[in-house]
């Protein structure tokens, strides 16, 4: 028994590394992912057009309009006659907001009192938008100091005091990338000996369907694990992302989803009838789903209730709230049972489901 699953072991190994070009593929396509979406995915805003309406003129409102010139969040015009016509700088996209600045602003400050500021925003972006209302009040309120209330609050920000938008993507990205890695290593791994006709021998030889489905996954989980430690690594390296708690824990959370997504890819290899439906397939069951209902972009609790439903049975949904709370937040493996425990029951379900199928097929 051990041998015949041996054999099939021994026999893919031999496949991956004599196709040089695939074995290319898969150890620099997950690098290419990360480096084309990290840097695209970006929810932080810079150069932000804005225009100041200064109707003030003074060195009061001067001082407000150089705190907006020194971040990088804006890049500032001056329109010290007043603007016009808002809508049209809008429309034009000479500008993304307008901050009017009143004639008394100064005379106001100077009296203890507060200054009305008008913030026209572009709203056509209403992310964007919440982003610019929070950055021009965050200046503002520098601006102002303390002298505008009877309070300051000081806010104290937890696990991201950057407030950079990599911490958060990148983690995600990670298990975007190996989950379809992954799940694409082996989802051809079937088809592949029906297309070359080599499935008939299997069939003659002393070999079980459940020999055949470890022996075609255990090679790919070395190579699946290798492409999470690449990706993690280039993560760090590229996008400073933190690794606050144990990277061992992430590397034994990492090797569990990685036996999720080709346990998938198995599955799927066993029902395709050819290479192109099988990776069609896959790229439909992993991409679309962990992209948009795991909590990736989307809190989850966000969602409709149906879409919650299906988020609970997304693998990406429970690796996300690992990855995130073992680099993030420093959480350890007493903080992650419930989400480690639910891959490891994926696992097991799935690799039950795939020599289900492939015993069908035989039959």
């Amino acid at each position: 028994m051990k041998k015949s699953l041996a054999a099939v072991f021994r026999k893919e190994l031999i496949h991956i590394f004599r196709d040089k070009q695939s074995l290319f593929m898969v150890l620099t396509m997950p690098l290419m992912m990360l480096l084309l979406y990290g840097y695209a995915i970006n929810l932080d805003m810079r150069g932000i057009e804005i225009t100041v309406s200064d109707r003030s003129l003074s060195p009061r409102s001067g001082e407000l309009i150089r705190h907006l010139e020194a971040t990088e969040f804006f890049h500032v015009t001056v329109a010290g006659g007043g603007v016009s016509d808002v809508g049209d700088l809008f429309r034009s996209r000479r500008a993304q907001c307008v901050l009017e600045i009143p004639g008394d602003y100064a005379d106001l400050l100077a009296a203890g009192k507060t200054a009305p500021l008008l913030l026209a925003i572009d709203a056509s972006d209403p992310n964007g938008a919440n982003f610019i209302g929070n950055y021009v009040a965050r200046v503002v309120s520098l601006s102002f100091g303390e002298r505008q209330g009877l309070f300051a609050l000081e806010p104290r920000i937890f696990y991201n005091p950057d407030m950079r938008s990599a911490p958060f993507f990148v983690p995600g990205l990670i298990a975007l990338i190996l989950l379809l890695i992954c799940a694409l290593l082996t989802s051809i791994a079937i088809v592949r000996e029906k297309e070359t006709g080599s499935m008939e021998q299997l069939l003659v030889s002393p070999v079980r369907p459940w020999q055949i489905i470890l022996g075609k996954v255990l090679p790919y989980t070395f190579l699946g694990f290798l492409d999470g430690l690449m990706i993690l690594g280039a993560g760090r390296l590229l996008f400073r992302i933190p690794v606050e708690g144990s990277l061992l824990l992430v590397m034994a959370m990492m090797l569990i989803y990685v036996v999720t997504g080709l346990s998938l890819g198995m599955l799927v290899s066993t029902i395709a009838s050819t290479q192109a439906v099988a990776m069609l397939a896959t790229v439909s069951l992993t991409v679309l789903p962990s992209m948009l209902m795991s909590g990736f972009i989307f809190p989850v609790s966000s969602m409709p209730p149906l879409f919650q439903l299906v988020s609970r049975i997304i693998p990406a949904t429970y690796f996300l709230e690992i990855i995130r709370g073992i680099l993030l937040k420093g959480n350890s493996l007493a903080d992650l049972y419930r989400p480690g425990g639910i891959l490891l029951g994926l696992d097991g379900i799935l690799i039950l489901l795939s020599i289900r199928a492939f015993r069908i097929r035989l039959e």
